[in-house]
C-alpha cells in the first residue's frame, strides 16, 4: 500500500472537494460513496468496481479497516490519506469510521429478476432510504429473485440506504426507474402474479400459495400499494393482527417474504448452515 506520507487537511483539496461533491448529489457518472470498513468490504466481495478510496491514518491501525483496506491495495485501487476532520466533514453518521471509497454502481441483467421460480419484490413510492434498503435486506435473506425499484422510490446507494440493506443492494438484483405500469405489464408478460398486503385482503397470507411465479407488491408508509396497481393483484394477502389496524412496510415485507421462503424450502444458503 503506498498511500503518501503527506496528510491533505485542506478543505480546497480537489479529492476532498469532488467526495463533498457526491455527498450533497449523489448519483452523478454511475458513482456512489460508501462509508466504513463493513460496507466497503461488503462491496468487495460482491465484486463491485472501486475507483479510489481515502482513510484516515488511525484507520490503518484499526482491526476493522485492515482487511479492507488490504483488499482494496490488492485491487490496485488508489488509495489517500485524509485529514480525520475532513474525513468527518464527510460521514454521515455521528462518528466517522475513517474509511470511504468511491465505486461504481452496479447493473443487473433484468433476466436475472426471473432466475429459477421468481420471487420478486415490487417497491413502490418507498422514499424513506432506511426502508428501503431494509427490505432489499430481507429480500435477499428470504431468497428473492430481485426487485423492481418503481418510480417513486428512494436512491438504495444513498447512504442510508446502502447502511438498511447491508451490502443487499450489491448483490440483489434489482431494476430501477420503471413506472408501477411499466414494471406491473413486464411482470404480467413472464407470467408473474401479483399480490398485495392489505388489511381487507380476502386470503391470509399463510394460507395463500406462495410456491409459483410470484410479485409482492410493498408501497409506501401511510399511502400503501396504489390503487392502479392493487386492482391487477391476483390476490390481497391479509396478515392478522391484535389491536393495530395495519403494519409498516418492514414487517409485512418480512411476514410475506419469509412465508413464501417456508413454503419454498427456504434459501439454499440456510439449509446448508
Amino acid at each position: 500500500m503506498s498511500p503518501g506520507s503527506d496528510v491533505p487537511r485542506s478543505r480546497q483539496n480537489p479529492l476532498f472537494k469532488r467526495l463533498r461533491a457526491l455527498v450533497r448529489h449523489p448519483g452523478p457518472d454511475g458513482l456512489c460513496l460508501l462509508e466504513g470498513p463493513r460496507l466497503v468490504e461488503e462491496a468487495l466481495l460482491a465484486a463491485i468496481e472501486f475507483e479510489e478510496a481515502v482513510f484516515s491514518p488511525d484507520a490503518e491501525t484499526r482491526e476493522a479497516s485492515r482487511r479492507p483496506l488490504s483488499l482494496l491495495a490488492e485491487r490496485k485501487v488508489p488509495l489517500h490519506r485524509l485529514h480525520p476532520d475532513l474525513l468527518g466533514s464527510l460521514s454521515e453518521v455521528e462518528t466517522s469510521q475513517g474509511l470511504l471509497a468511491l465505486a461504481r454502481r452496479p447493473r443487473f441483467d433484468e433476466d436475472r429478476l426471473y432466475e429459477g421460480t421468481p420471487l420478486v419484490v415490487l417497491a413502490l413510492g418507498i422514499q424513506n432510504p432506511g426502508n428501503l434498503g431494509g427490505l432489499l435486506r430481507t429480500a435477499e435473506a428470504a431468497g428473492a429473485s430481485g426487485a423492481y425499484l418503481a418510480e417513486g422510490c428512494a436512491d438504495p446507494f444513498s447512504g442510508k440506504a446502502l447502511r438498511g440493506s447491508m451490502g443487499s443492494a450489491f448483490r440483489l438484483p434489482h431494476h430501477r426507474g420503471l413506472s408501477a405500469e411499466d414494471a406491473v405489464q413486464r411482470l404480467e408478460r413472464r407470467g408473474v402474479l401479483i399480490l398485495t398486503a392489505d388489511a381487507d385482503g380476502e386470503t391470509r397470507y399463510d394460507e395463500a400459495d406462495l410456491r409459483g411465479p410470484v410479485a409482492l407488491a410493498f408501497g409506501a408508509e401511510g399511502g400503501g400499494v396504489p390503487p392502479a396497481v392493487s386492482e391487477r393483484a391476483r390476490l390481497r394477502l391479509r396478515i392478522p393482527t391484535a389491536g393495530v389496524e395495519s403494519l409498516n412496510v418492514g414487517v409485512a415485507a418480512g411476514l410475506l417474504l419469509f412465508e413464501a421462503a417456508r413454503q419454498r424450502g427456504f434459501p439454499a444458503a440456510a439449509r446448508a448452515r
